[in-house]
């Protein structure tokens, strides 16, 4: 008698470790999953020294844009310019961050930038204050984009100017576009149209 009620012991004991084995495995997948980051956490400054919080853009599709204004590829502002004025109705935003990483050619200040943007490009698309985008005084928004750790697609690094980040609408990073391919690009319009 004593053997049969330690072996039924036994496999309770078993059987009630197993369960618990599946159940913390399951909270650590869930954890692991709850711990990936969004953009939606990011509060910034845009180029009129106003708070911008990426969580309003909930449900919306965005892409995120370094800009410079003496670059080679500033006439990429007329495109960004003309795919958000096409789209902007449909659930989607570009936001531009100007940057001063490569060669000086955002020089401007936050005032400058905007006069230029406006003057030149007409840009009404959501600028932000002027940031780093790479280097040890990188901002936070473009920490979350360059890391895979914390975007959980992939690691990248901001190579030039006008590189795009696509974000879905979940918040959650999607694609990284080289700096020369244009926004007209059927990639990044499909994705949009999608």
């Amino acid at each position: 008698m004593k053997k049969i009620v330690f072996i039924a012991c036994s496999v309770a004991f078993l059987f009630a470790s197993q369960v618990q084995a599946q159940t913390s495995n399951k909270k650590s997948k869930t954890e692991k999953a709850m711990a990936k980051e969004t953009i939606y956490q990011f509060k910034v400054e845009d180029l009129s020294g106003k708070t911008f919080d990426f969580a309003s853009l909930k449900g919306k599709k965005v892409l995120i844009v370094n800009t410079a204004s003496k670059c080679g590829l500033t006439p990429q502002y007329k495109d960004l310019e003309a795919v958000y004025k096409e789209y902007k109705d449909k659930n989607f935003v570009i936001v531009g961050f100007p940057a001063n990483n490569f060669a000086g050619q955002e020089p401007g200040t936050n005032e400058e930038i905007a006069t230029f943007c406006q003057l030149n490009y007409g840009v009404t698309f959501p600028m932000m204050d002027k940031v780093s985008v790479k280097g040890d005084d990188m901002c936070e928004v473009y920490k979350f984009l360059t890391q895979k750790s914390k975007n959980g697609l992939q690691d990248s690094e901001v190579e030039w100017n006008f590189q795009k980040y696509l974000i879905n609408e979940k918040g959650e990073l999607v694609k990284v576009i080289k700096p020369k391919t244009l926004v007209t690009d059927p990639e990044v319009i499909n994705w949009i149209k999608s």
